[in-house]
């Protein structure tokens, strides 16, 4: 069951570029976000409720056109980290990733041949909190 948070809330927390990706469902430009060449060993959680998402060894270096500039994961944390949900948005068949504990939107779900595992979650950096190891 999804953790529930207040706008009023969330909007005191978050920064604004925070709430639009993850409340929103917005999209960072390409190239733009903080974590995207973050190399350090540790932890990818939801800004929102902490949760863990993904782990460092799984982030790589897409080379998919139109899939780069954005923080790369093969695989996330745990089985029961994430939600997928069928997104048909801006007219586009997509597989969209949330948060499995509070619903946050967090990027989406393609395949890519690049991937150690063929998957390619493609994570916004505005709905991660990195936390070193």
């Amino acid at each position: 069951m999804a953790q529930e948070f207040s706008d009023e809330e969330l909007k005191k927390r978050l920064t604004p570029g925070q709430y639009h990706v993850l409340r929103e469902h917005g999209t960072e430009a390409p190239g733009t976000g903080d974590l995207l060449y973050n190399e350090a060993k540790g932890e990818y959680r939801c800004p929102v409720c902490q949760s863990l998402l993904f782990m460092s060894n799984a982030k790589y270096e897409s080379t998919m056109p139109g899939l780069i500039g954005w923080p790369s994961f093969s695989e996330a944390a745990s089985n029961d980290a994430l939600k997928l949900v069928p997104d048909n948005s801006r007219g586009m068949h997509r597989t969209e990733v949330l948060c499995a504990t509070c619903g946050s939107h967090l990027g989406h779900l393609f395949d890519d041949p690049s991937s150690p595992n063929g998957k390619h979650y493609c994570i916004n950096s505005a709905a991660l909190a990195f936390k070193q190891t």
